[in-house]
């Protein structure tokens, strides 16, 4: 089967070399032209582990397939999957420009049958302004179907989720559509992974209901953080003993700086927006993205009451500058209001990030200096700040920190270390929902 994806970022990139690896010919198109040359030259725009290999793979093999050049490649295709992006607008609704230009595109080569398909995170409604658009548009007598499948990849697993998910959802009009995206994943339906088959609404509010749960949990988890500081709980211990309780689940649980990337932000706003606009103002979402954005604020807070509130002249090592580990994606990371705020109150920063760095010079204020590893970063440091919870901020050799950091205060905003080993080797200790652990006298 001849497949089309339109966009290569995370979604459309993933999505087409996975289906390429179910045996799928397929072309991916994006009208970036430095995404497609790099692409050619076997070079990935994009950071996801095992992403390189796999493009290589079915690169060699004949099956995948990188273009500017989208309507050629709509009419050799029997089904054309919509990866392109929906950014939040200034009122929180999604921008489905891109949505629509690429079903003017489809409307302009209809010929003969297609699907279309949602993979991109599109509000719901979004499926029949496809097919209304498609349908004013185009002279063309040959039916077509639209199709939502949103996607459920996270970052830095993209590849597993896509190749074992725990389910696929299809939102569709017809049968014969159903029938055809049924081929498309036959190497999952074989599996015997779970498929929701529904109707494209139900489709399209999946995906948005699903990321304001989760955002929702952890939001949920962070305010207890807050309460366990001012108690003297641990929030570690509070979340183990929710967690094992079958009904909650452990995942999500985890405390922080609050959410980022690219979609807990975004859907949480185009979720808010759906309910207003469906006259139901959806209050836990409304209050999720409020407290997240105080999260924010809270993580800088924490670093200048470990400073004795005056960040003025302080060195300040931030380690981890992506949203999360295992990507070098920055949307909406925590790392970007901690750096403008202590560059903006007189801080030095010194940053280090495994693979974010580059992405980071976009984005973060001048005047941050960028090392070339965490003992780098440290060196004349009043203050070490773990943003980002990378493997190798575990372990870090704390001997080391202390013959170049002159500071002894480490503020961890994803309790990645141990507390009371920190204190061992000298260090006064901040995390998130712990407490402050001093060195001992």
């Amino acid at each position: 089967m001849r497949i089309c994806v339109v966009g290569t970022g995370y979604v459309g990139l993933v999505t087409g070399a996975c289906l390429a690896d179910f045996g799928m010919n397929v072309t991916c198109v994006d009208k970036d032209k430095s995404k497609i040359d790099m692409l050619l030259d076997g070079k990935m725009p994009i950071y996801e582990p095992g992403l390189d290999a796999l493009v290589e793979k079915n690169a060699k093999a004949g099956r995948l397939h990188f273009t500017t050049d989208l309507d050629p490649a709509i009419r050799r295709a029997l089904a054309v999957f919509i990866a392109v992006g929906t950014p939040p607008k200034e009122d929180g609704s999604a921008d489905l420009s891109y949505v629509i230009q690429v079903a003017e595109s489809i409307a302009d080569n209809l010929d003969g049958y297609k699907v279309v398909i949602t993979k991109s995170t599109v509000p719901t409604g979004t499926g029949q302004l496809i097919e209304k658009t498609i349908s004013e548009r185009t002279t063309s007598k040959h039916p077509f179907s639209v199709v939502s499948n949103p996607e459920f990849l996270r970052e830095g697993s993209a590849i597993q989720d896509f190749m074992r998910p725990d389910r696929v959802v299809i939102g569709a009009r017809d049968p014969q559509a159903v029938a055809i995206m049924k081929d498309i994943y036959s190497p999952l339906f074989l599996r015997e992974t779970p498929f929701v088959i529904t109707n494209v609404e139900s489709s399209e509010l999946i995906k948005y209901a699903s990321n304001a749960f989760l955002a929702t949990k952890i939001t949920f988890i962070n305010e207890v953080a807050e309460i366990c500081e001012r108690i003297g709980a641990d929030v570690h211990h509070v979340a183990k003993g929710m967690g094992l309780d079958k009904r909650i689940g452990p995942k999500f649980l985890h405390p922080g700086p609050g959410y980022g990337g690219s979609c807990f932000p975004k859907d949480t706003l185009a979720l808010a927006d759906i309910g207003r606009e469906a006259g139901r103002p959806f209050e836990i979402v409304e209050t999720v993205i409020s407290v997240n954005e105080r999260m924010k604020v809270r993580a800088v807070e924490k670093v200048r009451a470990a400073l004795d509130n005056d960040l003025s002249g302080k060195t300040v090592a931030l380690l981890g500058l992506s949203f999360k580990p295992e990507t070098d994606d920055m949307r909406e990371s925590a790392s970007i209001p901690i750096t403008e705020t202590l560059i903006a109150e007189g801080a030095r920063v010194r940053a280090f990030d495994p693979v974010a760095m580059d992405n980071a010079k976009k984005i973060l204020p001048d005047g941050v200096e960028y090392c070339s590893d965490s003992y780098d970063a440290v060196t004349g440091a009043d203050a070490l700040v773990i943003v980002t919870e990378w493997n190798q901020f575990r372990s870090l050799d704390l001997e080391r920190i202390k013959a170049s950091a002159p500071g002894r205060v480490v503020v961890d905003l994803r309790n990645v270390c141990n507390p009371e080993r920190m204190a061992e080797h000298g260090f006064e200790y901040h995390g998130v929902g712990r407490g402050v652990v001093e060195m001992p006298e």
